[in-house]
């Protein structure tokens, strides 16, 4: 039988190669293929599923939406679905926690958002060159590219990518070299011919480049180095964010807040495209239509999005239970690194896995949990970190079977086989 999947679709395609099943329906955090199959999801549509996968609170209100008539596209012009949106997210996130950010729709992507923040940054300063960091990735348009470490992604620029340059992610080396000592001494000296740059720009954790977590005093340190000599800081929260790291933006444990900030994937609530940057008042010089897009205005999203934030957000109840959730997901990582030597956990909160010293391993038990009914990808430049990043909403049922899972994949792969049932 002829797969048109295979014949009429590009050769770009690359989750469906790792995950060959057709997925028909899908609820919560299960996922049902056409011949029956069921697949925990520790995926979570790359993070874009925070809430599981037709979440029925937030499914209603949007059939709601629909049937009633009211407008899905718009533009940048003004509805009440997007009036309801910004008045519940300044109301429950940004006011809570004393931020004043302007709130900008730049398109229905998380590259979207990393394009406008450079742009803006670049306008604001008038200066041209964005410090990014090594393994950072931040989306595949061209801006994006330009501050994205992984050579395979950038090389399908097809062009040179410039006005970036790369500097080192939180102990990048040997974990003992003075934090930022290079980017101190080239700022303040007049003669490292280094020109300022109008910005920085950096994920809490690189969710693509191999789960490395920076420290929060690195980064707070960042912040204030930023500070000092008048860099503006991105935070690239497009994965991170939403509460996967326990917080619903993941800088807030570190004490600062970013001049701008990229949301994005889970930010609708239900996988509908929807992004937002957002930056302090004062950094709003844009000039009307000076960056626009057709999908800025995606109704259903506002409402989905609204539903999210008014179900999950208006208290700490949601935040506890994702707490808990976390630590464990992190004890049951802790116990399939000890299974290989030279393994160990990586990430921060539910976007997290395990690094293997064997760079083959991590994809081999990615595949054998597939063939279990798990979905699990791999990071890094090398895939060589298991990731998992299962729903906020999940069961602890769920998770601890999908570890199982898990463990007993890895143990197929290494024959670490003793430990399987540790869970």
């Amino acid at each position: 039988m002829t797969d048109i999947f295979e014949t009429l679709e590009s050769e770009v395609r690359g989750y469906c190669r790792s995950w060959p099943a057709v997925f028909e329906r899908s609820q919560g955090s299960t996922m049902y293929a056409e011949d029956g199959k069921e697949y925990l999801d520790f995926f979570s549509g790359a993070g874009a599923l925070n809430y599981g996968h037709n979440n029925p609170l937030l499914l209603e209100p949007l059939l709601d939406y629909l049937r009633s008539g009211a407008v899905v596209h718009s533009l940048d012009m003004k509805t009440p679905a997007k009036r309801r949106f910004l008045e519940t997210f300044q109301e429950v996130i940004l006011k809570p926690r004393g931020m004043d950010h302007k709130v900008m729709f730049p398109g229905p992507t998380g590259t979207n958002s990393v394009e406008a923040a450079l742009k803006l940054a670049r306008k604001v300063t008038g200066r041209q060159h964005i410090l990014s960091f090594t393994n950072a990735f931040h989306g595949m348009t061209l801006g994006s590219l330009s501050v994205t470490g992984n050579s395979m992604k950038r090389k399908g620029a097809g062009i040179p990518l410039t006005n970036s340059s790369k500097i080192p992610y939180d102990d990048y080396f040997d974990g003992e070299t003075a934090d930022f000592l290079w980017l101190e001494r080239v700022l303040e000296d007049s003669g490292s011919g280094v020109d300022k740059p109008a910005a920085v720009i950096v994920e809490t954790v690189q969710g693509e480049g191999g789960l490395n977590a920076a420290r929060l005093s690195w980064l707070k340190g960042l912040s204030e180095l930023c500070k000092k000599h008048d860099i503006l800081l991105i935070v690239d929260d497009v994965q991170a964010g939403c509460g996967r790291t326990g917080t619903f933006f993941s800088f807030e444990d570190a004490g600062f807040t970013p001049d701008i900030i990229c949301l994005s994937k889970s930010i609708s609530g239900f996988g509908l495209p929807m992004a937002l940057t957002l930056f302090r008042p004062e950094l709003d010089v844009w000039e009307p239509g000076e960056h626009n897009g057709t999908f800025r205005g995606h109704n259903p999203a506002f409402v989905t999005g609204t539903a999210a934030l008014n179900t999950y957000w208006r208290d700490d109840a949601f935040q506890q239970q994702v707490a808990a959730r976390i630590a464990q997901l992190h004890d049951g990582l802790e116990r399939l690194a000890a299974t290989v030597e030279g393994a160990s956990v990586r990430g921060r909160g539910l976007l997290a896995g395990v690094f293997f010293p064997d760079t083959e391993t991590a994809g081999k038990i990615a595949a054998a949990a597939y063939e279990r009914g798990l979905l699990v990808e791999t990071s890094g430049p090398e895939s060589e970190v298991v990731k998992l990043m299962p729903a906020l909403t999940i069961t602890a049922e769920e998770l601890e079977r999908g570890l199982e899972i898990l463990l007993d994949a890895a143990s197929t792969v290494t024959g670490a086989r003793e430990l399987v049932g540790a869970l």
